[in-house]
């Protein structure tokens, strides 16, 4: 890499460094999230964004949101045709009424079409920053292995903060694509477990995404219904965390662990509910059904 740099004077190496800094996505647009959506802010977290992952939730969030626009947009399509033909016989009360329904299902695909454009824009910017670090990045390792002069390494200081830079703006920028992810409405459907639940027996599910947490108990029927304090939690999507499932069987004072499983959500960015069936157990002799609604 050293041999390709070779011709590489420092007064253009000075100047992609002042081109970097120029790129700072913050110079150019307020990327900070609300708090409560923020699990990226600095000092919480080590900066590391996860590029990789980024691109997978982009491109699951862009296909659920077109899915959406295009229900939105066939039942604009269906109350349009309906709205000339009651036009025609003249039902004046049901037409005004169907024209308030054609109002709002415009407002709301406008809305998504901002939304979209939204998200495309932070992972255009995304991207860029990205770029521009693994360019800084390659001229940093480049220069780092060249014979050391005051000029290589006063360019090895603005590349490194150049990185330092381009890292913290992909960080804010993941932070601000997750307020666009929306909620998962999770519903608890049971556990199914053949001969292993009994009637009487008590089970904890422990869910976790990130710092969300739900907890709820339940209990085996003596006609095999199961009845469970809670029925359904709302968790805001995380770019990084993955759902953590732990199922516990209470027997008296004690607990047993039955397992603990991980879930991607990547699949759940969708306009229909997910039925989720989950191995609890290795032998999948106990599972956990789950609906999850985007």
């Amino acid at each position: 890499r050293s041999c390709s740099f070779t011709g590489f004077s420092t007064v253009q190496s000075r100047k992609l460094a002042k081109s970097l800094s120029r790129s700072s996505v913050r110079s150019r647009m307020s990327l900070k999230p609300p708090k409560a959506y923020n699990s990226l802010q600095k000092g919480a977290l080590v900066w590391d964004p996860k590029p990789l992952q980024v691109k997978k939730i982009f491109e699951a969030l862009k296909k659920g949101l077109n899915e959406y626009l295009e229900a939105h947009q066939a039942e604009l399509d269906y109350l349009s045709g309906r709205h000339k033909d009651t036009k025609r016989n003249s039902r004046l009360a049901f037409y005004y009424d169907l024209d308030k329904q054609i109002r709002s299902v415009e407002r709301y695909i406008r809305k998504l079409e901002f939304h979209i454009s939204k998200v495309e824009e932070l992972y255009e910017a995304y991207c860029i920053q990205c770029r521009l670090r693994d360019g800084a990045t390659n001229m940093k390792q480049a220069f780092s292995l060249s014979p050391s002069t005051k000029a290589s390494r006063e360019s090895l200081v603005e590349l490194y903060k150049n990185v330092q830079e381009c890292t913290e703006d992909m960080c804010f920028i993941e932070g601000a694509l997750e307020v666009h992810l929306g909620e998962f409405h999770v519903k608890m459907k049971g556990l199914v477990g053949f001969a292993r639940l009994c009637p009487g027996d008590q089970y904890e599910v422990f869910v976790r995404l990130g710092r969300q947490k739900w907890r709820l108990k339940g209990k085996i029927e003596t006609d095999d219904s199961q009845t469970w304090d809670e029925e359904e939690k709302i968790f805001i999507p995380n770019l990084h965390e993955k759902f953590e499932i732990k199922v516990t069987e209470l027997r008296g004072l004690a607990t047993i662990l039955v397992g603990v499983v991980t879930c991607d959500s990547i699949n759940f960015f969708t306009t229909k509910p997910q039925a989720i069936i989950v191995d609890i157990t290795e032998l999948g002799t106990i599972k956990l059904r789950l609906e999850v609604l985007w």
